[in-house]
């Protein structure tokens, strides 16, 4: 069968274009070939794709030319999402990318446990070839917005918390507990692990706060994703712990050593997520752009 035969080919090291009918077959990058894809990116558009391309985070890209690449899909390695790039009106990679999905992809993502594909265009001319060639799935979609702290931001007051809870810098003692002060270290470590191939790989090259509480760790702020000189945020605080500032306080950290290095930070909310957004402005950043995220079930 031809799915036999390109999941076969993933998993060669070394591998050529795989022809069907004197057409070239959607084909997976090695990681070192990542490269091959940076004409793919766009420079304003999302940064997640630009740091997997960079090597800097995990993820996989399955393209129309083993080569030249003219389109691609690239998978996330946390399993956030799938993203269309390049040329959207490549006919070839167009007539082969569902059922690809179909019969390459979704067998992969029922192995890590998901139930739907999350999927964006790199640049908004895939909004409308997305909604036309998964028209025949149950297609739902929803808007997300992206906000960066840009050096011309003024970074507002940082908020005074109770004294009960104290600020600190995710950083490799902390991280492996040396004194055995954090309770609850393990949920740092595994929303760290989700984004990052090594903890030394993030500790090379993001950064991070936390705010700890009673042994816990109760409200955290780190790099999910780095590209560049931009650091991508992924902010969470106990639900227990929510409407006392904290979020806005390990944000206000991160952002002050972001301005430090000359980083930029980069957050990326739901539409819907109104708290998130709220944190973003009351910190001081700035609506760059907004995207659609479409979704369907897998069958």
């Amino acid at each position: 069968m031809l799915t036999d035969y390109i999941m076969k080919k993933f998993k060669n090291e070394s591998h050529a274009n795989i022809i069907e009918g004197g057409k070239e077959m959607i084909t997976e990058l090695n990681k070192s070939e990542f490269d091959r894809c940076i004409d793919l990116i766009n420079d304003e558009g999302h940064m997640e794709v630009k740091a997997v391309i960079e090597g800097n985070n995990p993820g996989r890209i399955f393209v129309d030319h083993l080569e030249y690449p003219d389109a691609a899909l690239l998978w996330l390695g946390n399993n956030d999402g799938f993203f269309l790039m390049g040329n959207e009106q490549n006919k070839v990679f167009l007539e082969q990318i569902d059922r690809f999905i179909e019969e390459v992809i979704i067998p992969d993502a029922k192995k890590q446990g998901l139930a739907d594909i999350e999927i964006m265009g790199h640049h908004p001319k895939w909004d409308p070839v997305i909604e036309k060639l998964f028209k025949h799935r149950k297609l739902a979609s929803g808007n997300q917005f992206v906000f960066h702290f840009l050096p011309t931001n003024d970074l507002r007051e940082e908020p005074i918390l109770e004294q009960i809870y104290q600020i600190r810098k995710i950083d490799k003692a902390l991280y492996n507990n040396e004194n055995n002060e954090i309770e609850n270290i393990d949920c740092l470590r595994s929303n760290i692990k989700e984004f990052w191939s090594t903890s030394d790989n993030y500790f090379e090259k993001g950064l991070g706060y936390c705010i700890i509480h009673n042994r816990q760790i109760v409200s955290f702020c780190f790099a999910s994703f780095v590209a560049g000189n931009l650091q991508c945020i992924n902010i969470e605080t106990l639900k227990e712990h929510q409407g006392k500032k904290l979020a806005q306080k390990v944000a206000h950290h991160f952002v002050k050593e972001c301005q430090e290095k000359g980083m930029i930070p980069y957050w990326d909310c739901m539409e819907v997520n109104l708290p998130s957004a709220a944190v973003a402005e009351r910190v001081g950043f700035t609506k760059i752009f907004e995207y659609k995220v479409y979704e369907f079930p897998i069958q």
